[in-house]
């Protein structure tokens, strides 16, 4: 699935989180902190649900949840890689190491989610209102937004261009949406430029994790 929608009439109160990389409870102290109610609210990641933090497997379990949408990351796409095509190196690389590391009914519920990302959409679009909200991992690479159309889906999850111009002052807005959230690239803090807004804030890392509340 290339684009998902999502109708805000729907919840309450919508959040976007940055990538998480196995920081579920990091996560759970900024739900309580805000009261998020998992009846009436939702909670939308930029993707990298896994590797490198310290419970990939309970982020995981997030796509359980009713409450949960995410969109699919680079991480995701590699283990991906690593469970269809056996190319493991790569993953094991970029801290992908936890998933060997489970015992075999752990790392049975961990395989049967993460075949389960193969089903995320790269591209989350959100109406709210008047406005249109789009939440990819990465990048739209595109000058203007529209729903469904095709795009370089590399890119969507990889692409770093439009990040690194935008830190040396250049850019635009992306038309035919109101805001666009991406994650994908470690920053010590947000960082906004034009409709553009980049929310990871590095949380693996030791860094605050960033949740945004759209609605």
């Amino acid at each position: 699935m290339l684009y998902q929608y999502l109708d805000g009439d729907n919840w309450r109160h919508i959040y976007i989180v940055g990538d998480l990389h196995g920081c579920r409870a990091l996560l759970d102290e900024q739900l309580l902190a805000v009261n998020f109610d998992t009846r009436r609210d939702l909670l939308v990641s930029v993707g990298d649900l896994i590797d490198r933090g310290p419970d990939s497997l309970a982020c995981l379990r997030l796509l359980k949840e009713p409450w949960f949408r995410c969109v699919r990351g680079n991480h995701e796409e590699m283990a991906l890689a690593a469970l269809t095509q056996g190319d493991e190196q790569l993953w094991q690389m970029n801290g992908g190491d936890w998933f060997w590391r489970l015992d075999g009914a752990q790392r049975a519920e961990a395989q049967a989610c993460l075949m389960r990302c193969q089903e995320l959409p790269l591209i989350a679009h959100l109406v709210l209102d008047e406005q249109i909200v789009v939440v990819a991992h990465a990048d739209y690479p595109a000058s203007r937004y529209a729903w469904e159309q095709p795009i370089d889906e590399y890119e969507v999850v990889w692409g770093r261009d439009r990040i690194h111009r935008l830190q040396r002052g250049l850019g635009e807005n992306i038309a035919g949406a109101d805001a666009f959230y991406f994650g994908h690239t470690p920053l010590d803090n947000p960082v906004s430029g034009w409709n553009q807004h980049y929310i990871d804030t590095g949380a693996v890392f030791g860094n605050r994790l960033t949740l945004v509340k759209i609605q």
